[in-house]
């Protein structure tokens, strides 16, 4: 892994945080990077899902859930909460509280974190164990929604 972004939103909207993770992904998308969604569990997968499909009018983003025919040549997006598809991603965006697994081997992974006192903790935890992996996080405070 050569980068790990922290984005470091105001308020404590469990939605806005998904919708600057939609953003967030369909800027990899567009520069043909594949990107894995990982995410806590089953429920919040069907939901982000869902959210893909809706969060803004001008966008497609091409996803799916990924299965055993899941290929990033047919689609270049996926989410998970329970397994890692090979090749690896070259993005992951981490929208579960722990460290996800195979993440060493993308070139980058986005961490989103807001006011939420949990899932403040958790960042602060995930930050320290990509320290200990060898990456130096960068923090991005009060990013734009556009931007």
């Amino acid at each position: 892994m050569e980068r790990a972004d922290f984005y470091v939103l105001e308020g404590s909207d469990a939605r806005a945080r998904w919708r600057f993770a939609c953003q967030e992904i369909e800027k990899a998308f567009l520069a043909d990077e594949r990107v894995l969604v990982w995410l806590d569990n089953d429920t919040d997968l069907a939901a982000f899902d869902d959210l893909l499909w809706t969060f803004a009018d001008r966008s497609f983003i091409p996803h799916e859930v990924l299965g055993p025919a899941s290929s990033w040549d047919e689609t270049p997006v996926l989410l998970t909460a329970k397994a890692t598809p090979e090749p690896a991603p070259q993005v992951i965006v981490n929208l579960a509280a722990g460290v996800p697994p195979g993440v060493a081997q993308a070139t980058r992974v986005i961490e989103i974190v807001d006011d939420d006192a949990g899932r403040r903790q958790a960042g602060r935890l995930r930050f320290k164990q990509y320290r200990e992996l060898g990456v130096e996080p960068v923090t991005h405070k009060n990013p734009s929604a556009g931007g």
